[in-house]
């Protein structure tokens, strides 16, 4: 038996429902002050950032005081800072976790907000505070019975002009796993589908290892085999969710063109997207405003949905 398995944790005798330990929770979190960190927004996470996501505009070379982050690239700032010793045992920050068994994580979608005034954006050289709250916590049923938690947080970060950005998360919480799970097998391929305008990825260990390192996420289903192929039952290393946002939002700007900043995203992961599997981010053409976004995985799998809205 590897390392990993006999580390896994016990099973637990009885287990209070999800909606009862939703409750609890979000009574005791609610109230306690907003969580508040500061950060200086440094040229060189910004280009490291932008070199792991092979985006060669701010890559090249050291992004100058002034600089725009780009829509969701405040992702690689404000980072959790959680020693090792209170993470999960998945290796997840727990700050905003609900109670035991409630404690597998996954990034389920959310929704962003940018404020109308260009000037008020975050870039390069400022100062900005981060304010972070929890809008809900509610004990939901998957298709297949399990009991879960559905965690929402909103996070607004400001600059010496205001509030630039509203980011809200929606996580879920499954039951900690207590028998190791048998890993997925690969489904039969189907062709990828067209559509208006189309990019394919194929992520590697490497990129997913540098997006986990810049963003300080040390959640072990994005770095290690072992513990997603023996514990939790993929098949291969989990593309981080908010990656494909940004590889979404990052094609909706090329084909605007210039520094585009949309007004406002609403996503949502569906299914898990896997190292070594090429998969497409299609995109329509837009309407009043709109456009639609979607991932799809070689196998027919809608991996995550997205609504873009332009100012």
């Amino acid at each position: 038996m590897s390392l990993t398995l006999r580390r896994l944790y016990s099973s637990v005798s009885s287990t209070p429902s999800a909606t009862s330990i939703a409750s609890q929770f979000l009574t005791k979190t609610q109230t306690l002050p907003p969580l508040k960190q500061t950060q200086f927004l440094d040229a060189n996470q910004l280009q490291r950032f932008s070199a792991t996501l092979s985006r060669a505009e701010l890559a090249a070379s050291l992004p100058a005081h002034g600089t725009l982050l780009p829509p969701c690239y405040h992702l690689a700032y404000f980072t959790p800072a959680q020693p090792e010793e209170l993470l999960g045992r998945d290796g997840t920050d727990t700050t905003f976790n609900p109670p035991r068994p409630f404690t597998r994580r996954m990034w389920a979608g959310g929704e962003l907000e940018w404020c109308d005034d260009a000037e008020r954006g975050l870039s390069v050289g400022q100062e900005v505070v981060e304010t972070t709250r929890l809008l809900s916590a509610v004990g939901k049923k998957t298709r297949a019975g399990e009991e879960m938690v559905v965690v929402g947080v909103e996070k607004t970060f400001e600059n010496e002009h205001g509030v630039a950005l509203v980011d809200k998360r929606n996580w879920i919480f499954r039951p900690e796993i207590t028998t190791p799970q048998a890993p997925a097998s690969k489904p039969i391929e189907v062709p990828l589908p067209e559509g208006k305008y189309v990019r394919d990825f194929v992520q590697t260990p490497v990129t997913l290892f540098r997006f986990s390192a810049l963003t300080f996420n040390a959640h072990k289903i994005h770095y290690n085999r072992e513990w997603c192929r023996e514990v939790e039952g993929h098949r291969d290393l989990v593309v981080h969710g908010p990656l494909n946002l940004i590889n979404m939002v990052n094609l909706w700007r090329d084909v605007r063109g210039g520094n585009a900043v949309p007004r406002k995203i609403s996503y949502r992961a569906t299914s898990p997207l896997y190292a070594g599997e090429k998969y497409r981010v299609v995109m329509d053409e837009e309407r009043e405003k709109v456009t639609e976004v979607r991932i799809v995985d070689s196998y027919g799998k809608i991996g995550m949905v997205g609504q873009i809205e332009s100012v």
